[in-house]
């Protein structure tokens, strides 16, 4: 359903990594159930060597939180590739991630400079009652402590920070971190 690719941001290297992606997953999907495209470094730049694992850590989130993030500047797509079957699309706005029959998957892309290619699925657990798995259960965050970092141009600005933070954790509890 989700594929975070690795997006050089290069006009060779993106319609080279889309139309690989869309001949290899795009077939099977159909324009009412796309695969749909991000890649994280429209969001935060590049990461480096922590790209791979900056990819994957969306992913997961992305399942965790039911939620395909937008990729910042995807609204208009190269020219360069052939979108014309509709079976993969940009996501150049945030949607719902519905369930289907079957777990959500998402694809992570990541290469390097010296030619390493890597790509891993990440999938959904749903237990499987016939062999006696227990549903997930959410942790108990309430004993959990949770550090919260801030930062502002100044200190009586990091402490206002801190007071409006703090206040919105009092009047908001029912709201996960």
């Amino acid at each position: 359903d989700l594929l975070e690719a690795h997006g050089t941001g290069t006009r060779l290297g993106d319609p080279i990594e889309a139309q690989a992606l869309i001949n290899t997953y795009g077939t099977a999907h159909t324009p009412d159930r796309p695969l749909h495209l991000g890649s994280l470094k429209s969001n935060i730049g590049h990461t480096q060597a922590a790209a791979g694992v900056a990819g994957v850590i969306k992913a997961v989130q992305a399942i965790r939180h039911r939620t395909m993030p937008a990729s910042l500047y995807a609204d208009n797509p190269t020219a360069e590739v052939d979108w014309s079957a509709g079976t993969v699309r940009l996501l150049a706005q945030a949607r719902p991630w519905e369930a289907a029959a079957y777990p959500r998957r998402a694809g992570v892309s990541s290469f390097g400079m010296s030619g390493t290619n890597a790509h891993l699925i990440v999938e959904e657990y749903r237990p499987d009652p016939e062999r006696g798995e227990p549903p997930a259960e959410a942790p108990a965050w309430s004993d959990v402590a949770v550090p919260l970092v801030l930062s502002a141009k100044s200190p009586q600005a990091l402490r206002e920070q801190a007071s409006a933070l703090s206040r919105h954790l009092r009047d908001h509890p029912e709201e996960p971190l």
